[in-house]
């Protein structure tokens, strides 16, 4: 977000420069150049978080909490953590802190999962018959995908 920011206000400096130079003003190339360069790297910035955070959301809606997620209605908050620990990654300590924070929430590690009471089954406990009653078809059809999680 704060990237995408950052991308918006160097365009509108570009276009800036350019518009001083159009109107016959005097512009140094240097500063147009810096200007240009900036707009370079942040888009490739923007590019390859876009591209992680695609690639973490993906790994993320395979893992066996999935499930839960899915019936508890955590899209968003899933939304978050994968924006957070994308920045994080690419060294956001701030960001870093709020990733962590979410994961747990989230049940991400095995200290996680115990508070959160959740448990992954595999083997033939994990299969089921159908959904119940308080159990939409939809959340079946994700944990019959992977190991199921009971919580």
């Amino acid at each position: 977000m704060v990237t995408r920011a950052k991308l918006e206000v160097a365009e509108r400096k570009v276009d800036d420069l350019e518009q001083k130079r159009a109107e016959g003003l005097r512009v140094a190339d240097a500063s147009l150049s810096r200007a240009l360069e900036k707009v370079s790297v942040l888009r490739q910035v923007v590019a390859i978080q876009y591209e992680r955070e695609l690639e973490l959301w993906r790994e993320l809606w395979a893992t066996p909490q999935a499930a839960q997620w899915e019936r508890l209605r955590w899209t968003r908050t899933v939304a978050q953590y994968v924006r957070w620990e994308v920045l994080g990654e690419s060294g956001d300590m701030d960001a870093s802190r709020e990733a962590r924070q979410l994961s747990d929430r989230l049940g991400l590690s095995p200290m996680a999962m115990l508070r959160l009471r959740w448990e992954v089954v595999d083997g033939p406990a994990a299969a089921r018959p159908g959904p119940t009653a308080d159990e939409p078809a939809a959340v079946t059809d994700i944990a019959s995908r992977r190991n199921r999680l009971s919580g």
